[in-house]
């Protein structure tokens, strides 16, 4: 390729960049307006720009505007976005679980937990026995049942941490309980996704050198922790860019040897994450990174919705996307509700919790992403779940607003009646 070729391309690479972050900051506006979390709003512009851009223009012309070399930059950018994104996610979550819950905490992360992962198995039940070899795919039927089951139990804790700091929840009880719920049910549903992607190989043999290859990456994560917490860290970090460059090496790195043996580049950027010490100048290098990767998501929504919803537009059966739906807001709300009122929580703020543990923002996109390029998804699924994480969050303002009114409302009923003073006109 010559240097004006090159040059050429990078133009058009940076054309459709454009042109994609454009789509998203619609996207964005478009939701602040519906008074909704912006993620929704990028989420929903992102993955409808491709199979719309394609049903516009029609795919010969499509494939001329964005051709394969394109794209191909466009998937690389998108899953380096996305990596340096789960560094600062899974860093959040090791830092923020509590290192000891209380009985309420306890109970409300068992109801936001279990009952989605009946529900979640209820799902793959439902798809197993209608038998369309299209929604089923070629997983086994132990990976399918348990990636469905981790599909329906992830609550989306940047959104969710977002949604409570919107509404002034984040210091009551109720905020902080969900919040605790949804660092360790989504603590538990990334080790379960990593069973799921090694029980994706159909034997015994690949399943047990998965778990190994997931083992030695949680053992290199707890070395490298150890090593950048020494004091010949502390001496090559003096300057603060160097933590920002390890943070993203080490997070690429990694990502890059789990897909090499075969697991998936989230499950290596998620390990990365846990392996950054929790000190100040880590935490600071690992926001930065963060936000860099946070800028480059657009890009993997909209690379998702071309690669993945354009081929599932038409083949999911709306039944599957009503049973996912249904499921999805059951297992989360009444299971919280639920776990809440075991904890001692009243009426209304398991209502509460119940509703923000049904929150699945872009963690469940994330999910999703990995077990379809594990093979476990196919694309009706994979559509049918996108729709479910798309309501599912866009319902939760909704959902704390009709509670809030409907206590308001209970309150008022439950007022003594007026008592009339002497003097009033009345006799």
């Amino acid at each position: 390729m010559s240097s004006a070729e090159f040059f050429i391309r990078m133009g058009h690479v940076l054309a459709v960049l454009c042109g994609v972050l454009l789509v998203v900051a619609a996207g964005r506006f478009a939701a602040r307006k519906a008074h909704q979390p912006e993620v929704v709003g990028e989420l929903t512009a992102g993955l409808l720009a491709g199979p719309a851009a394609v049903w516009l223009l029609g795919h010969d012309t499509f494939d001329v505007v964005v051709p394969k070399e394109v794209l191909s930059v466009l998937k690389l950018t998108a899953q380096a976005g996305l990596v340096l994104f789960l560094v600062g996610l899974t860093h959040e979550l090791r830092s923020g679980a509590p290192a000891r819950m209380g009985r309420a905490a306890a109970w409300v992360s068992a109801g936001a937990l279990v009952p989605a992962l009946g529900t979640g198995a209820l799902l793959a039940g439902w798809v197993l026995l209608t038998g369309d070899a299209a929604v089923r795919g070629t997983a086994p039927t132990a990976a399918l049942v348990l990636v469905l089951a981790v599909s329906l139990s992830v609550t989306a804790v940047p959104v969710l941490a977002r949604i409570l700091t919107d509404r002034g929840m984040f210091d009551t009880g109720a905020g902080r309980l969900s919040l605790t719920a949804a660092l360790v049910t989504d603590c538990v549903s990334w080790l379960l996704l990593s069973v799921a992607v090694g029980l994706g190989s159909g034997s015994l043999a690949g399943f047990l050198r998965a778990m190994a290859t997931f083992a030695c990456g949680v053992l290199v994560a707890a070395l490298l922790r150890l090593v950048l917490r020494d004091r010949i860290a502390e001496v090559l970090c003096r300057r603060p860019w160097v933590p920002v460059l390890l943070t993203a090496g080490i997070a690429m790195g990694m990502a890059a040897a789990m897909e090499l043996l075969g697991m998936t580049a989230i499950l290596g950027a998620a390990l990365a994450g846990l392996a950054v010490p929790v000190t100040d100048r880590w935490e600071s290098a690992v926001a930065r990174v963060s936000r860099a990767g946070r800028a480059l998501v657009p890009v993997f929504f909209v690379v998702t919705g071309i690669t993945v919803l354009t081929a599932g537009f038409g083949s999911a059966p709306i039944t599957l996307i009503g049973a996912a739906l249904v499921l999805g807001i059951a297992g989360k709300t009444v299971g919280g509700y639920v776990g809440a009122r075991l904890g001692g929580q009243g009426h209304w703020d398991a209502l509460r919790i119940g509703s923000l543990m049904n929150t699945r923002g872009l963690t469940e996109l994330i999910v999703l992403h990995a077990a379809y390029e594990a093979g476990l998804l196919t694309a009706p699924l994979f559509l049918a779940l996108v729709v479910m994480a798309l309501v599912t969050t866009a319902m939760t303002g909704p959902a704390l607003l009709a509670v809030d009114r409907a206590e308001m409302r209970r309150r008022q009923t439950a007022l003594p009646p007026h008592t009339v003073r002497k003097g009033d006109g009345v006799r």
